[in-house]
């Protein structure tokens, strides 16, 4: 019997409508692929040899076949066996065990509520993921203290990314760094309007980092971009996206204002800190509504190679789709790629999002 192509359990196809990628979920990258190449791949895994699909062509593409597959094997993307029954395939099932896994805390010169409560109120919830994202300058010490509050009472909240603005005082990537080995659980920091670009990698082992933006990011309406630069190839992301939705599965949010959301930027509240449990929040009959909304039931998106690796959003959307439910099934506002041309655009300047930048009142 001679060896048939595998694939490795960790490389998933996608297929999009025009091309196809196949993704390395242990060493985090992706490929793109023909469809008719992937098409080859589907219905051959761990059942034919090279020389058996040549044959089923007529020996008509040999040396394209030979290409294609030396490609594959060179990237370890297939290996060859006489046994493929002893390589299942991945399980692709996503489990967490809790009702909440990640949440947003937006605060500015204007906000009044006490975040300490919020975190025991995560605690209960045993969220594991937090983004603190604050609008207005904060002085490091306020960091500081939610993370040592945190630290010292053994929270299951284990990975804490910070959003702040730059000001006059000059935040130094030393002192941040420090703050960052001192307290392991912190795993980055963007730094709004800063003075330059600037990407410095921590740990690799935790994927922590520090980024300097020129960006101004004083509200909520800079999230939802879409970039393949924010492309999230893992185990964790693919499985949860091709069941769940990529952005607001098992996610709760307080706005600046306190207000208890699934996302700050999204207009329904479910009521706020000051009066409202965030076990209660969760309990709202449409709390979850968009949780099973995967890109497999969005517009464009589901034609799209990169659905199972990008992060949705129900936020800032083309409003121009809903599904039998009333969810708002559109394609995200802020995305630039096209998968019926394989082209990216500066998404601002396409003329046919116009509408809904004039209705999210986006200068």
């Amino acid at each position: 019997m001679k060896k048939v192509f595998k694939i490795y359990s960790n490389c998933m196809l996608v297929k999009g409508v025009t091309s196809s990628i196949i993704c390395d979920l242990q060493r985090n990258n992706y490929e793109h692929i023909p469809n008719d190449l992937y098409n080859i791949l589907k219905k051959y895994d761990g059942k034919k040899n090279i020389d058996d699909i040549k044959y089923m062509y007529n020996n008509e593409f040999d040396k394209t076949l030979d290409d294609y597959f030396e490609f594959l094997h060179e990237n370890e993307f297939i290996f060859f066996t006489r046994n493929p029954e002893y390589f299942p395939k991945m399980d692709l099932s996503f489990h967490y065990a809790f009702d909440i896994s990640n949440a947003i805390i937006d605060y500015n010169q204007n906000s009044t509520f006490d975040i300490i409560k919020i975190l025991d109120n995560l605690e209960s919830l045993n969220c594991k993921f937090l983004e603190f994202r604050f609008y207005s300058y904060i002085k490091l010490e306020l960091i500081e203290k939610i993370l040592k509050y945190i630290t010292e009472n053994e929270m299951i909240i284990s990975f804490i990314s910070f959003l702040i603005q730059s000001s006059d005082e000059v935040l130094l990537p030393s002192v941040l760094e420090k703050i960052m080995i001192k307290y392991q659980r912190c795993s980055s920091f963007i730094i709004g309007n800063s003075k330059e670009e600037k990407y410095i990698p921590i740990d690799k082992s935790r994927s922590s980092f520090i980024y300097f933006t020129k960006r101004n990011i004083d509200s909520n309406i800079h999230c939802g971009t879409v970039n393949p630069n924010q492309f999230s190839i893992n185990h964790k992301m693919f499985t949860e996206s091709f069941q769940y939705n990529s952005c607001l599965n098992k996610k709760i949010s307080i706005d600046v204002d306190g207000n208890i959301k699934n996302c700050p930027s999204m207009p329904q509240s479910f009521g706020n800190i000051a009066d409202v449990t965030l076990e209660q929040a969760i309990d709202h009959v449409d709390f979850r509504k968009y949780w099973n909304l995967t890109k497999d039931h969005i517009e464009v998106c589901k034609d799209c190679e990169f659905r199972y690796i990008c992060t949705d959003c129900r936020a800032y959307t083309e409003k121009n789709h809903q599904n039998n439910e009333g969810l708002d099934v559109s394609k995200p506002l802020k995305c630039g790629y096209d998968p019926y041309s394989g082209e990216w655009e500066d998404w601002s300047t396409n003329p046919l999002k116009q509408k809904a930048k004039q209705y999210y009142k986006m200068n």
